[in-house]
């Protein structure tokens, strides 16, 4: 096992908060945390049939596991309810992988708290903090996709208003005082407790921002770490929206906490390895959600400018993705990196060896240059 708290990327050796500790709290100019993220993106087979729900999930724990063995900071699961990915309960998942994992935080990415409730939000994740041992995150956002609403009977009219409800909702709960709540999307609480409790802090919960200010906004105001979900464009266009949210938690006087992005990518022995192996499920995934959303047809060359230094895709060498990372610390001044380490039909082997590398090879190579020990990097 690569020890990545010597490295100063990971950090996991001791993961749960201490009593007292903050868990998302900056990790200064010499280091990020490196983590990954997942949908569960059903796979193919060689004959072109489609990988069965049940062992995706039960692919998804031995990258879990594997995550873990190599040192990596933390692992999170997206919630969907779409037959191309097989994550719809996320802390099911992690209260599994809770169980098969010592040290790596566990989390979701995001949990669609527009349409779940927040109180039952709270409880499924303490419930997988007390079996991991202080080793649970929520991540909260609306989701960019929309079939949660009518599957769960509810009206895509209110969009706004049941998050911005529910979000201050489970602030109280998360604060684990008796609640005293009204609102318009559901019945008023007056007074009740809500179990079971954390045992040493309060749950740490991330909001996902896909960027903009009025997003960014919001987290500030709740004091949450932010996590920016950066899929397109260039990473350093971020900026202006890091600076906001440190600028929005001075202006509300809550204590500064972690700055984290989130980006698809994957990692080889080799760029043109990386490049060949990513491509065609990138593309297959692009171009699928895109006459979804109504984009034109993705092209190689797209794909090539994104694996660029300046691109959004973190694909490549583990050299290559490890300066990408540290790139991307000096220009937003990022606390954590999750690798979006799936895409569509890529194959189970592959991304196991991408995890691996990840820890074993990219995490040290970015303690390395962050380190300063190269000069001129």
């Amino acid at each position: 096992m690569s020890d990545a708290s010597v490295t100063g990327t990971g950090g996991p050796l001791a993961p749960a908060a201490a009593p007292g500790e903050n868990p998302t709290a900056p990790v200064g100019p010499g280091k990020v945390l490196l983590g990954l993220n997942t949908f569960g993106d059903v796979g193919v087979y060689p004959d072109g049939h489609p990988v069965p729900h049940a062992q995706v999930l039960r692919q998804l724990l031995e990258q879990a596991e594997l995550a873990d063995d190599v040192g990596l900071h933390a692992f999170g699961v997206g919630e969907h309810h779409r037959k191309d990915y097989a994550v719809s309960a996320p802390e099911v998942f992690l209260a599994a992988a809770a169980a098969r994992t010592k040290r790596i935080r566990l989390g979701s990415a995001v949990t669609v708290l527009s349409s779940d409730d927040p109180i039952r939000v709270f409880q499924r994740f303490s419930t997988v903090d007390a079996i991991s041992s202080g080793r649970a995150e929520v991540m909260l956002g609306r989701g960019s996709f929309i079939e949660s609403f009518p599957l769960f009977g509810l009206d895509l009219a209110d969009y706004e208003i049941l998050f911005e409800e529910k979000l201050e909702l489970f602030d109280k709960v998360r604060a684990q005082k008796p609640v005293h709540w009204e609102g318009r999307t559901r019945p008023a609480i007056n007074g009740l407790s809500v179990y079971p409790p954390l045992e040493h802090h309060l749950l740490p919960a991330w909001i996902g921002v896909g960027g903009t200010p009025e997003s960014v906004l919001r987290c500030a105001q709740y004091g949450y770490p932010i996590i920016f979900a950066i899929i397109g464009g260039e990473p350093r266009s971020f900026a202006p929206l890091a600076n906001l949210y440190r600028e929005a938690m001075a202006k509300y006087g809550h204590q500064m906490q972690q700055v984290a992005t989130h980006s698809p990518g994957h990692v080889a022995e080799t760029d043109e390895e990386a490049r060949e192996e990513f491509f065609p499920h990138w593309l297959g995934l692009r171009n699928r959600l895109g006459a979804e959303r109504g984009w034109g047809p993705g092209s190689r060359h797209e794909f090539d400018a994104m694996c660029t230094p300046e691109g959004a895709l973190y694909v490549g060498s583990p050299e290559t993705v490890a300066r990408k990372i540290v790139l991307l610390k000096r220009n937003l001044g990022v606390d954590r990196f999750d690798l979006k380490y799936s895409s569509g039909s890529l194959p189970h082997t592959a991304m196991m060896r991408s995890i691996e590398l990840l820890g074993t090879a990219v995490a040290p190579r970015v303690a390395e240059l962050l380190s300063g020990h190269e000069s001129g990097n």
